[in-house]
């Protein structure tokens, strides 16, 4: 064996050593990163007594499925998951619907100031969300949409972050496209129909994900804005209910948590090849 193919067998030893450290690293970081989920979904399907034996068990000696049951009957589960469905859909449905709009003006539509605007847009995402909650409460109180999907949804229909994103998508569409649209006879609204929106699915897809993880997260506002049972969302009932538990019965309280996490897993599983598609598109990974 001469110099030349030592060094390359070497070479190889050292890059397959190197990717096996990788892959052992990544998969110690991905079982740390699961192990509270699979703690979570193990819990609430546990016997009660078994939840604070010592060494703890990592598999339930029966699955117990009536924890579900309990947990959805224990509260007003039902409506707090209707409203969070209603207010998640709606309000990500307009995150979307107002961040096509607006990029395609921003990026397709020329008018005096557009950077300006633009500029100012992206201000707005460093005002600290804090500073809004008083004159929003104030104005909504006003309008007498305290505690009403009208004071959940409308004060947060606008996502500049999703203007962001999808503008950086829409740059990057050759204009040549559009040309040949007007050329068809497409009108502005046809144009961002017809080729814009199919073209950007892949960014539309990590909007809508992202999206629906913030509203269907979300605590604080609704906290703020319902005052009652029947405007609760998901996220508040959970709160209450733990409270409500008062250290006790921690499998149900687990079995709501993972009712709980489990669209918000659903939505990225179905949606992850287009999520990150959508992100290498844009010019967002780092």
């Amino acid at each position: 064996m001469d110099l030349r193919e030592e060094q390359a067998r070497d070479y190889r030893i050292r890059k397959g050593a190197l990717r096996a450290l990788v892959y052992a690293f990544l998969i110690l970081a991905a079982v740390i990163s699961l192990f509270p989920l699979y703690w979570m979904l193990l819990t609430s399907l546990k016997p009660a007594e078994e939840i604070f034996v010592f060494p703890p068990t990592f598999w339930p000696s029966r699955f117990a499925w009536e924890n579900y049951i309990a947990a959805w009957n224990s509260s007003p589960f039902g409506r707090y998951y209707l409203n969070s469905i209603i207010v998640t859909f709606f309000t990500t449905g307009a995150h979307v619907a107002f961040a096509c709009l607006t990029a395609y003006a921003f990026v397709c539509i020329r008018f005096p100031g557009r950077e300006v605007v633009f500029m100012a847009f992206l201000g707005t995402m460093m005002i600290p969300h804090v500073v809004n909650l008083i004159p929003s409460f104030v104005l909504l109180k006003k309008l007498n949409w305290i505690n009403t999907y009208r004071g959940l949804i409308v004060p947060h229909v606008i996502s500049v972050f999703g203007i962001f994103l999808l503008r950086q998508f829409f740059m990057g569409v050759p204009k040549d496209y559009e040309d040949a649209a007007k050329i068809d006879g497409c009108g502005r609204l046809g144009i961002l129909w017809r080729m814009y929106v199919p073209l950007a699915k892949p960014a539309i897809s990590a909007l809508t994900i992202f999206s629906f993880y913030h509203v269907w997260n979300d605590f604080f506002w609704p906290l703020i804005i319902t005052s009652t049972d029947d405007m609760r969302t998901l996220q508040i009932g959970l709160r209450y209910y733990i409270d409500a538990e008062g250290g006790s019965g921690w499998e149900l309280v687990m079995a709501a948590g993972t009712m709980v996490v489990a669209p918000v897993l659903l939505a990225f599983f179905l949606l992850q090849r287009q999520f990150v598609r959508g992100i290498t598109m844009t010019g967002l990974k780092g």
